[in-house]
């Protein structure tokens, strides 16, 4: 066994204090090299805090200018689009101008035929005939030049006599007889007319449908559907089976019949009689309220009031869609006093009479005209 010579207890002593010393040593400089980096890094920090500070002030800076840049596109943008706008708005003025003076263009050559009467009052009345029946209408051919007289009773029916003359319609005993027609479709109401050989009536059972028939062959001619309201109201309260009311006078065929409205105004259709084309509608001032009958002279529409009973029946509104008749230059036309409201008052442009139906009792208003004022 090999052994080791033993050393004193202070050798030992020594060691552990050198170590001690070399730890103590270690730690010191340590410390002293974290102190340093802590120094450092407060140095530091309060570095970052000042940039921090300065970038905040920055950004801050940046976004008012942004937002003062982005306010001023903004107004920019108004202006440019209020610009827009202007034109925008002179441009769709000035297409309304135009709009505007080209249909006044058209409706003036829609309507410019030879006729420049209007009319002031009624001359005379002549009951022609006499039947029983309440209501109904009877007419002359509007444009040929035929003698012949058709009479077409009640509010519904398909029947139509046709009569050689007035002489013959005025006498039950001349002869022959007169002719019946018998038609494939009923009418509803009292606004027939006959135009160039042509009856046009409102067909029972539709609300706007409008018929041609050619009464020579006794078949259906053409067929139309009059838009704007028309069948939904009576035309005339006073008429109590009249949806839709034609005319005849010196520009061709027209159409009134009531607006949508409760207690609606009336509205004038122009109707192109070959094509049964609409040419154009207008909403006139005239009510429907407390009306009987209207008829059309020379494009303007007069329109016959009656409170019932015996009150008088008077023209209370007028309307021209040129203008150059107006209510207030107008006298009071006043009809002869009638214990009932007519059933239908139609005006016939080739004999510059009135033909109408008053409580059984068919008669002929003879009238008073003037010249209208010229177009501007």
């Amino acid at each position: 066994m090999l052994s080791y010579p033993r050393k004193p207890i202070a050798h030992w002593h020594s060691l552990v204090e050198q170590g001690l010393q070399k730890c103590t040593q270690a730690a010191r400089e340590y410390i002293q090299d974290f102190q340093e980096f802590s120094k450092n890094i407060s140095v530091m920090l309060g570095r970052c805090q000042t940039y921090t500070s300065e970038y905040k002030s920055a950004v801050r800076n940046l976004a008012l200018r942004v937002e003062r840049a982005q306010r001023e596109i903004d107004y920019l943008e108004y202006l440019r689009e209020a610009e827009v706008c202007t034109e925008s708005e002179d441009k769709v003025l000035a297409e309304k101008q135009v709009q505007e003076a080209e249909e006044e263009k058209r409706i003036r050559t829609l309507l410019n035929a030879s006729c420049d009467n209007m009319l002031m009052g009624i001359k005379s009345l002549k009951i022609v005939k006499k039947t029983m029946d309440t209501d109904g209408s009877w007419m002359k051919d509007a444009v040929r030049d035929s003698p012949k007289v058709y009479l077409l009773i009640g509010s519904r029916n398909n029947t139509v006599w046709e009569f050689a003359s007035i002489r013959a319609f005025m006498e039950d005993s001349t002869k022959p007889g007169p002719r019946k027609l018998i038609l494939t479709h009923s009418w509803q109401g009292t606004g027939q007319v006959i135009y160039k050989g042509f009856l046009f009536f409102h067909s029972q059972g539709t609300p706007n449908e409008i018929i041609k028939y050619n009464l020579q062959k006794r078949t259906v001619e053409d067929r139309m559907l009059l838009l704007g309201g028309a069948g939904r109201a009576l035309a005339y309260p006073h008429s109590p089976s009249t949806y839709i009311d034609l005319a005849v006078d010196e520009h061709g065929l027209w159409a009134i019949h009531s607006g949508p409205s409760i207690h609606g105004h009336l509205v004038l259709t122009k109707i192109e009689p070959d094509t049964l084309g609409v040419e154009h509608s207008w909403d006139t001032p005239c009510r429907s309220q407390d009306a009987e009958a209207s008829f059309l002279l020379c494009g303007v529409l007069y329109v016959v009031y009656s409170s019932g009973g015996l009150s008088p029946h008077r023209i209370t509104c007028v309307y021209d869609p040129l203008g150059t008749v107006i209510e207030e230059n107008l006298p009071n036309v006043f009809f002869p006093r009638r214990s009932r409201s007519h059933s239908m008052i139609h005006y016939n442009p080739r004999d510059k009479q009135l033909y109408a139906w008053n409580d059984g009792n068919q008669i002929i208003y003879k009238l008073q005209t003037k010249r209208k004022q010229p177009l501007q």
